[in-house]
Parts: structure tokens; sequence; C-alpha cells
């Protein structure tokens, strides 16, 4: 197989890195891996708690082993905080071309999304408070239509948010002067 044929065809169907390179993808701001964490914390911690509380209660009246299902659930939580954000973060590339934004997403299935600019109604820059703290932004691509219609790129730098909503305005000012 030729090098250019390699790259195009990873061997490695789930290396989302080489995925990413061949398709000649952006990556999203490595940051998101630590937004993607804290919110994950700030969702499990509270079920792993919760989990506790029911362990307690529950052996005390059956009399059983208790730890067991707390251990369980702060072991999962632990485990979902450490390793999926940063490899969810792996899993985003976005290209802006001539006239189109390109988002694709997902490890096992993997979505490729095309937006036309033509087709956009209108953008918006969204920032959360986690956000926020690593100066990141996600850019809202609102599109006729029904289904499908909105297209979110998390983990991207506030100017570089700004600058891609300004870029994709232009183009539809364009279009329609």
């Amino acid at each position: 197989m030729t090098d250019t044929a390699a790259a195009a065809h990873p061997t490695d169907p789930f290396d989302a890195e080489a995925i990413n390179a061949a398709e000649g993808l952006d990556h999203v701001d490595p940051a998101y891996a630590q937004v993607l964490r804290i919110t994950t914390a700030l969702n499990l911690i509270p079920l792993a708690i919760a989990a506790s509380i029911f362990d307690y209660l529950l052996i005390r009246h059956i009399d059983g082993p208790y730890g067991l299902i707390t251990a369980l659930a702060w072991l999962t939580a632990i485990i979902m905080i450490v390793s999926f954000p940063s490899r969810r973060m792996q899993r985003w590339g976005y290209k802006i071309g001539e006239g189109q934004l390109r988002v694709a997403r997902g490890w096992l299935f993997r979505t490729d999304t095309i937006v036309p600019f033509v087709r956009v109604q209108h953008i918006d820059v969204g920032q959360g408070p986690v956000e926020r703290l690593f100066g990141l932004s996600h850019l809202i691509v609102h599109t006729s239509g029904t289904h499908n219609s909105t297209v979110t790129l998390p983990g991207l730098r506030s100017d570089l948010a700004a600058a891609m909503r300004e870029t994709i305005r232009r183009h539809i000012q364009t279009d329609f002067a």
C-alpha cells in the first residue's frame, strides 16, 4: 500500500488521531478535556453520593457487607471522570472551508456533518461557566430544515469561535447580497 493510501485509510479504525489527520480535520482545544472532566464529575459525584446513601440504608436491612455498592459507584465515577473525557475530546474534528463547515465526531458511531453556509439561518457562540474558566466556547450553527437543523461544535477557544462565527456570517451576507 502506498503512503498516500495508508494516510487516507488508517490501519486502526478506532484511532481518532489518525482519522482526523487523514481527513484533514482540526482538533478541538486540548483544554476541552478538562471541561468534559469537570462536567462529568459534576454529574457523577451526586450519583455516587446517592449510591452511597442507598448502600448504607439497604445494608442495614439485609445485614450484608456495607460498601460494595458504594465502592462500585465511586470506582465507576472515577474511571469515567479520568478516562472518558480525553477520549471524547479526541473524537471531535472540524474544518471550515470555502462555503461550508464540516464537523466530525464519534468513535463507534461516527457522524460527519457538512453544513453549507447557504443553509445557515443564524449562528450562536455559547459559553457555560466551566468553559469560561478555560477560555473556551461552543459554536452553534442553525440551518434551515427540521431534522438535524442544529450543529454544535464544542471546545473552541473563544476568539476562534467568534472568528468562525464572523466568517460564516460574512458568507451568509455575500450569498444574499
